[in-house]
């Protein structure tokens, strides 16, 4: 057995290569030995948000709290809340963070494939963020 204590990692920037806004990332994890699982505790400000991504397992969101948004390519922007999962398949283009007036916690699980876990894409624009207001 291995515990990872909370706060015993430095909180983490999200980097504006593959956020917008301001994005924290806390208790990374991954998975040891022949484990493909790994994640991170991610914390979005109002109107943080990621750029378009896929990963190429699929990926599961589990929101913790506040208020958020996400969208897969071609669909709505679905609101998202605490104690929801949030499923993305693989291969799948989208992205999540939160709401314009609310941050929004969760913590997202992904596996790798290949030594690849996510792929990123452009940058969610103002425009397709605010759709969700339309």
């Amino acid at each position: 057995m291995d515990i990872s204590r909370n706060g015993s990692a430095p909180s983490v920037k999200g980097s504006a290569d593959y956020f917008t806004g301001t994005v924290r990332v806390d208790s990374p994890f991954k998975g040891t030995g022949t484990s493909r699982l790994g994640g991170a505790v991610v914390t979005f400000e109002p109107g943080a948000r990621t750029a378009w991504h896929t990963h190429p397992l699929g990926q599961t969101l589990i929101v913790t709290s506040g208020l958020g948004w996400a969208q897969c390519e071609g669909g709505p922007i679905e609101e998202i809340r605490p104690g929801d999962i949030v499923w993305f398949p693989p291969g799948k283009r989208h992205w999540h963070g939160a709401t314009g007036t609310t941050a929004v916690t969760h913590t997202a699980i992904a596996e790798v494939l290949d030594g690849i876990s996510v792929e990123w894409m452009e940058h969610v624009t103002d425009a397709q963020y605010r759709a969700r207001n339309l």
